[in-house]
């Protein structure tokens, strides 16, 4: 890789990026997201599949109580309060998980911070920060990692906001102003992890195009986050309207993803099959040197 963040350690385990790709696990505590709503929306059927996530393999689990899919309704503070922090105090009680990194997929700042107080350790804002005026500064006050997304509108508008000027150049030019906002709220810039926003205001062209092009991102500095996992646009080359059958299209963007070599966290739902296929690329895209 060209591009070498500083060292990140989150609970008490080292990520050092470039060293192999690791896993961000999906656990959506919602009835509604696109592919597992209404499967882990109870406290012992969500903790059940958080602590399976983490056996199989997963580097960081990804609590989220908000469904960000296109159309997804917006749910009220206190329901979202309600669906995630109970399983992530949950996780954290048990000692053979309680040191698996946890992040809360969020862009509302009191479960941010409601989220971290439980136990997580990360705060992953699929709005990069734009929809909570507070966002930023709360982040910083916590002290935790930042995964910075790009997007557009709301889950209900964001594939109408498809129409790009440069695809590659607009998106970067989002992360830079939004770097610029998070850190001068105070967060560390060490701390700051960018994500594409694959299939957020982006057509399924578009995002093949993102995945093509994930190397341009590095001359910003930062880790980058990458998830294709079961998306439209898989289905879409595939016909496959069954995200849950989505798999293997996922294997294949996620190859492509740590071929570019600019990936360092891939986030996904199928840990086993997805752990497997890392190993490999890695093992091909990574040489040791």
């Amino acid at each position: 890789m060209n591009h070498q963040p500083l060292p990140l350690t989150i609970g008490d385990r080292p990520f050092v990026w470039g060293q192999r790709t690791y896993l961000m696990a999906v656990l959506n505590v919602t009835p509604d997201s696109f592919s597992d709503g209404g499967d882990f929306n109870t406290l012992e059927t969500a903790v059940t599949h958080g602590k399976a996530l983490i056996n199989a393999g997963a580097d960081i689990l990804d609590i989220g109580g908000q469904s960000t899919r296109p159309g997804a309704l917006e749910v009220s503070l206190t329901e979202e309060l309600n669906r995630v922090v109970p399983v992530v105090r949950s996780l954290r009680e048990d000692p053979a998980f309680a040191t698996c990194p946890i992040s809360i997929d969020t862009w509302r700042s009191p479960v941010a911070k409601a989220a971290i107080e439980a136990g997580a350790d990360i705060v992953n804002d699929v709005t990069g920060g734009t929809r909570d005026p507070e966002m930023f500064s709360v982040v910083a006050a916590l002290g935790v990692p930042f995964v910075l997304m790009h997007s557009r509108g709301t889950p209900e508008t964001m594939q109408k906001l498809t129409n790009y000027r440069d695809l590659i150049g607009d998106i970067t030019e989002f992360f830079t102003v939004q770097i610029q906002k998070a850190t001068a709220a105070g967060i560390a810039p060490h701390q700051i992890i960018l994500d594409p926003g694959i299939g957020f205001a982006k057509t399924s062209e578009q995002n093949l195009d993102l995945i093509r092009n994930l190397s341009q991102f590095q001359k910003l500095g930062y880790p980058l986050l990458v998830g294709p996992s079961r998306k439209s646009f898989i289905g879409h080359l595939l016909n496959q309207p069954d995200p849950k059958q989505r798999v293997w299209g996922t294997a294949a963007a996620c190859c492509a993803a740590i071929a570019t070599g600019s990936t360092d966290i891939l986030r996904i739902h199928d840990v086993a099959e997805m752990h497997d296929v890392c190993r490999v690329a890695d093992a091909i895209y990574r040489p040791k040197t």
